[in-house]
């Protein structure tokens, strides 16, 4: 019921951002100069649309292939686990029951980078994965904590709603881009249908399409900087706020020591932290760890 509620309100606010666009290209005397040119805006923002949010939902279909084959995701097999696997499943076991979850699939990747991640379809189709790097430099309580922020971005839906954010941005991406090389190439040549022009615009287009895409990651990461602190939130409840903080403050700590393996940025958005700093804040996917400890703190659970 909350996956069909997500998709509603996102299915209206991109009803609402059409409808105003409309308006705006009505009444401001774009849709006539459109129609001289040839152009059917209202067919091609729904072409954008799909080609768009089918990207990101693919994208969102592949996600656990793609990262288990990008960055050597080994996946634990309960059958067979002894030791720290054995132990790292029964946590994710008791956390996940404790939001209400079923078991996620539960992985491990090399690299000396303290940090985790959650990807995957659904709730019921996730997966949790941690590094070495993370198992070798946190106690038991701080990894609780982690484990408890990403099995809390699975009870969130967050990887559905961060999809539904990026279609809905992609796709306007997508048309604006479009639109906009259609009107500077009709006002720099009469000749629209020679194979320069044809050129200049795909040429154009492509420019456009990396600004605007610049410009919507700005929002997608916003977005994603806010469902870090729910995510904290409920770390919190699942492990123990002083679980969470501490967990927070041994990345501070470890990324204040030690450069972070870049490995995986394309899903940083679901990571346990990443950093970034001045201009590049606009385009983080997470908060500073300082803003996500002292928000934890003025919290009681």
């Amino acid at each position: 019921m909350a996956l069909f509620r997500r998709f509603g309100l996102f299915a209206l606010t991109n009803i609402a951002v059409i409808f105003t666009i409309s308006l705006i290209i009505r009444y401001s005397g774009l849709e006539a100069y459109l129609t001289r040119s040839g152009i059917s805006y209202p067919g091609m923002l729904l072409l954008f649309t799909i080609w768009g949010m089918g990207g990101a939902f693919i994208s969102l279909l592949l996600s656990k292939f793609m990262v288990k084959a990008s960055m050597g995701v080994k996946v634990i097999d309960p059958r067979n686990a002894s030791g720290w696997q054995r132990d790292l499943l029964s946590r994710v076991q008791r956390l996940s029951s404790a939001a209400g979850l079923p078991m996620p699939e539960v992985g491990y990747y090399e690299s000396p980078e303290i940090n985790a991640f959650a990807t995957g379809p659904s709730r019921n189709s996730a997966l949790v994965a941690v590094s070495t790097g993370l198992l070798n430099g946190m106690d038991s309580a701080e990894l609780d904590g982690v484990l408890g922020h990403e099995l809390s971005h699975v009870a969130n839906g967050d990887m559905v709603t961060m999809t539904l954010v990026q279609g809905v941005v992609n796709s306007f991406v997508f048309f604006f881009s479009w639109i906009v090389s259609k009107i500077i190439v009709s006002q720099m040549s009469r000749d629209r249908d020679s194979g320069g022009n044809f050129w200049m615009e795909f040429m154009i287009r492509q420019l456009l399409v990396v600004v605007f895409g610049l410009l919507g990651s700005i929002v997608v990461a916003y977005v994603s900087r806010a469902r870090e602190f729910r995510a904290d939130a409920g770390g919190a409840k699942l492990a123990g706020r002083q679980s969470m903080i501490s967990a927070l403050e041994r990345l501070k700590v470890a990324f204040n020591r030690d450069p972070v393996d870049q490995r995986g940025e394309a899903i940083a958005a679901l990571k346990i932290s990443n950093r970034a700093g001045g201009l590049a804040s606009l385009f983080a996917t997470h908060p500073p760890l300082e803003e996500r400890i002292a928000a934890l703190r003025a919290k009681a659970y």
